[in-house]
């Protein structure tokens, strides 16, 4: 099975993430996933790729700590990060975020805190490449 938090410049399979978080437990009762995707449009522009890049050993260490903070504030049973870099089109994956509990509510509370989380405190930074020419996208919640 592959590793619960990591990042990748291939894509994922969303599937393939929910059933490994199924089967690390049998008291899981609810199970919330955020899906991030590419848009080909931003600010009034076209976008034609997205790059993104990270600070390596240091965001797979603070997806780490994100994963590890939000089971012990939530009490999930499990969660999974994923997260690629690289170069992305309108409509692929970017981002997943799945957090299991016994009940829905923490969930879906821990998965939104998540995103949240990762945009401000993981080192990943998102360049737009546009018709117009190449911006670097200052992080929003």
């Amino acid at each position: 099975m592959k590793p619960a938090v990591r990042i990748q410049l291939e894509d994922f399979s969303v599937d393939e993430e929910v059933s490994a978080i199924k089967t690390s437990s049998m008291r899981m009762g609810g199970i919330a996933t955020f899906l991030g995707c590419a848009r080909d449009f931003s600010e009034g522009r076209e976008v034609s790729e997205i790059s993104f890049e990270a600070y390596g050993s240091m965001a797979l260490s603070e997806l780490n700590r994100l994963r590890t903070d939000a089971v012990e504030q939530f009490g999930l049973l499990d969660a999974r990060l994923v997260h690629r870099i690289g170069t992305v089109k309108g409509g692929d994956n970017i981002v997943l975020i799945v957090a299991g509990a016994e009940h829905r509510a923490p969930a879906l509370e821990a998965c939104r805190w998540m995103i949240d989380e990762l945009k401000q405190r993981v080192p990943i930074w998102k360049k737009e490449i546009t018709p117009q020419g190449e911006s670097w996208v200052t992080s929003h919640p």
